[in-house]
């Protein structure tokens, strides 16, 4: 029922534009405004009666120090998400009223950190439980000798995290803890996202919110940010409304009696509407293997046909397992619920927090179908137990296509996981959904993740060096399809290396084309398993580090892409090796100038 305003002190111009305004506010938004009144109004007759109970917070906070409408948003982001969400933040923001800058910590001057009166961060943990690429700088400058004292700093820090890590969310938390050791005042507590994290974080900037109005209600132009516009339009298509894109090819790209199966997928984008640029990836929602899920059931012996509730939406319990549930991968908040559920002794003592390593080692290499059966019998409805679950996770791939060259058209590059642990064989969730169950005419739920931290230089005459074994050779295949669309003048040099010359070589015949057309100038492989001693892309780097730190001295731009742990680790030290070399360097210096290069953006990976 609309609230009217009838019988009023208002004239009747003023009654007409409060029956516009009523029905637009938020909750949040009218305890706002009935505290703002309140406390104005504090000592005089006729404030209503009903606004008294739900101001009591914001009344206690009216004399506080009015705050600036500057709101500064940092953000750490290796694959996009959190860059997103600061994007998203700072829009809400600017929409009630305040002057938001937007920015990667990267391009932050860290000595205007002092000045600032409000500070949101939204920061992923990347690896161990390091920062991403793009926080490195600034989480150095914050925790080192030279941080200022932020006595007058208000802030408030959103983390992204996995919780089946070990370091869930650390950077968040460091973050969140030294601004408090500097002096800072939260605005709203830190809020800890996993892989689910929009609405843990819609939470996050309405109490944000909250709290830059609170502390801002003696500020008479503040009742101009009342009335919140209506949000911009987002696109149809996003990661919580995928897009069910046909599935056009679905290719072997390795030769017969290869170890390896990478598969070439082709999508449609037909009707999306979506868009993406190179060095973008794609986000896909796979289902689990109707095997597994019928292990499951057949041990929990649950009705598959019974409803459950999962997310508000009620479903099957087959569906919920199939499509809507993580079951492959165990995380220590898992097993610490799932042991309340438990009437078993091994479990309760599994979670006991001196058997913290026992945990890391059950956890390791084990899924659902491993818990269930190691301490059964279940005692416990189905819906119970799917409530602590998490979410099925989307699966992010770079984009190995040109949007310029294939037209409403998506490719990706997909390595199919196949291993055993623990007595039985493990798949890769959506890996394997697209070897062995994915056809042409199926379709695959999709959004596009935009990256900012993996682009293409903006001026195309800057020479480009890309370093990709395996599947890393997807976002390059993307760069080299949108530089022979654009006419890209820049120098090109590509490492690529796999096991052999003969099978694994992928998108051989079009590395060949491009080099023999000129859009690509120099390539060097390495396929580890076709001579005695292995050999991979860092010692093909190693054995042109002369020429290769002429092309970093001409403005050359890095970029890695593929396995963080082993191969981008590598690389980065030859990296600093040939530097140290070719530069004539203290290793200091070497290690300085591959951090300048990260800094100006010269130097940009997409490592997983």
């Amino acid at each position: 029922m609309q609230l009217q305003v009838m019988n009023s002190p208002f004239n009747q111009e003023q009654a007409e534009l409060l029956n516009r305004l009523l029905p637009t506010l938020t909750e949040s938004q009218k305890v706002w405004l009935s505290g703002y009144l309140a406390a104005t109004q504090s000592g005089s007759a006729g404030v209503p009666a009903a606004t008294e109970a739900p101001v009591v917070e914001a009344v206690a906070q009216a004399n506080v120090k009015p705050v600036s409408k500057d709101i500064t948003i940092l953000y750490g982001s290796q694959t996009g998400n959190a860059q997103s969400l600061a994007e998203k933040s700072g829009k809400t923001l600017e929409e009630r009223g305040y002057k938001v800058t937007v920015s990667s910590m990267s391009d932050f001057k860290p000595n205007n950190l002092k000045k600032l009166e409000n500070l949101l961060i939204v920061v992923s943990t990347h690896g161990e439980g390091d920062p991403p690429d793009n926080a490195l700088s600034f989480h150095e400058f914050l925790h080192g000798k030279r941080a200022p004292k932020l006595d007058d700093l208000r802030f408030s820090v959103l983390s992204l995290g996995d919780s089946s890590y070990e370091f869930f969310c650390q950077t968040g938390k460091e973050f969140d803890q030294r601004l408090e050791d500097l002096g800072g005042t939260r605005l709203y507590p830190r809020i800890d996202c996993d892989l689910d994290f929009d609405e843990p974080a819609a939470e996050w900037i309405e109490g944000v919110y909250a709290g830059l109005s609170e502390a801002a209600s003696t500020e008479a132009e503040s009742a101009q940010t009342v009335a919140a516009t209506p949000a911009a339009v987002e696109s149809a298509y996003s990661r919580t409304n995928p897009f069910k894109a046909e599935v056009l090819e679905n290719l072997n790209l390795n030769g017969r009696g290869s170890n390896k199966e990478t598969r070439h997928v082709e999508l449609s984008l037909e009707g999306s509407g979506l868009i993406y640029e190179p060095g973008d990836s794609l986000g896909v929602y796979p289902e689990n293997d109707p095997e597994l899920v019928g292990l499951i059931l057949e041990t929990t012996k649950w009705d598959e046909n019974q409803k459950v509730t999962v997310n508000k939406e009620e479903v099957s319990l087959k569906e919920a397992l199939s499509k809507k549930l993580e079951i492959t991968v165990l995380t220590k908040p898992l097993i610490e619920k799932a042991a309340q559920l438990s009437s078993n002794g091994d479990l309760k003592a599994l979670v006991a927090p001196e058997k913290i390593n026992e945990l890391k080692a059950y956890i390791d290499g084990r899924d659902l179908l491993d818990l269930l059966r190691d301490f059964g019998p279940w005692d416990v409805s189905a819906q119970d137990f799917v409530a602590i679950l998490r979410k099925m996770p989307s699966r992010l791939y770079s984009i190995s296509s040109s949007l310029s060259a294939n037209p409403e058209e998506v490719h990706l590059t997909i390595g199919a996981v196949r291993y055993e642990t623990h007595g039985r064989k493990r798949n890769g969730v959506a890996s394997i959904l697209t070897a062995e169950r994915l056809q042409p005419g199926d379709t695959l739920p999709v959004y596009v993740q935009n990256n900012q931290n993996f682009k293409l230089p903006e001026n195309p005459d800057t020479p480009i060096i890309m370093v990709g074994p395996g599947t890393g050779v997807a976002p390059f295949r993307s760069f080299m399809q949108e530089r022979e669309e654009t006419g890209a003048e820049g120098k090109s040099w590509m490492f690529f290396g796999d096991q052999h010359f003969v099978t694994d070589f992928l998108y051989q015949t079009e590395w060949q084309k491009w080099i023999k057309d000129g859009v690509l100038t120099k390539m060097d492989v390495a396929f580890s398993r076709d001579t005695e001693e292995k050999v991979y892309v860092q010692h093909r780097m190693l054995a042109h580090s002369k020429e290769l730190f002429e092309w970093l001295e001409e403005g050359a731009v890095v970029y890695i892409c593929g396995d963080e742990k082993h191969m981008a680790h590598d690389v980065h030290n030859t990296l600093i090796d040939i530097i140290e070399k070719e530069g004539g360097l203290s290793r200091e210096k070497a290690e300085s100038y591959l951090a300048d290069m990260q800094q100006t953006k010269r130097y940009q990976r997409d490592v997983y």
